[in-house]
């Protein structure tokens, strides 16, 4: 098999199993009541000060709708809580609750343990070769969603 052969499969296999994995983790753990895609959205709100939507919706690649969904389920599950901004009430903040702040840490755990498994047995020359590659395949990944964006709009 040639080089290119065995990248394809061995990326095409990764990102089901990591997929796959990052949903039995989550299920596993006292969070069996969320997906990962609600995982997600708790990551990208984060543990700092509140967002509003539009900016967790640009980090995550979506739109303010199809975040509104999301949230909206993770508001009722007890995860995340909705405010106004006091600068402009027109804005929507989101943040973590306590039982959203625990399902963050557990879930960073999860891609630590994952980062340090990957990286271990690799020299400092190998991880920054790693790192390289992941980030041109990440590029690769931006530019291809931003090129359907522009042909949907």
């Amino acid at each position: 098999m040639n080089i290119h052969a065995t990248l394809n499969e061995v990326l095409v296999r990764l990102f089901r199993n990591i997929n796959a994995i990052e949903e039995s983790v989550i299920k596993q753990n006292e969070y069996q009541n969320i997906t990962t895609n609600d995982m997600h959205v708790i990551e990208a709100i984060g543990m700092k000060e509140p967002k509003n939507m539009t900016a967790v919706a640009r980090s995550l690649m979506v739109t303010t709708g199809t975040l509104t969904i999301a949230v909206n389920g993770l508001v009722k599950k007890g995860f995340v809580e909705r405010s106004r901004s006091e600068e402009d009430r027109r804005v929507v903040l989101v943040s973590l609750t306590d039982k959203g702040r625990k399902a963050y840490v557990s879930h960073q755990r999860f891609h630590e343990d994952m980062v340090e498994t990957i990286t271990d047995e690799l020299s400092e020359e190998e991880q920054i070769i790693l790192e390289k590659a992941l980030s041109r395949l990440n590029r690769f990944f931006r530019e291809k969603q931003q090129s359907a964006r522009q042909k949907d709009n």
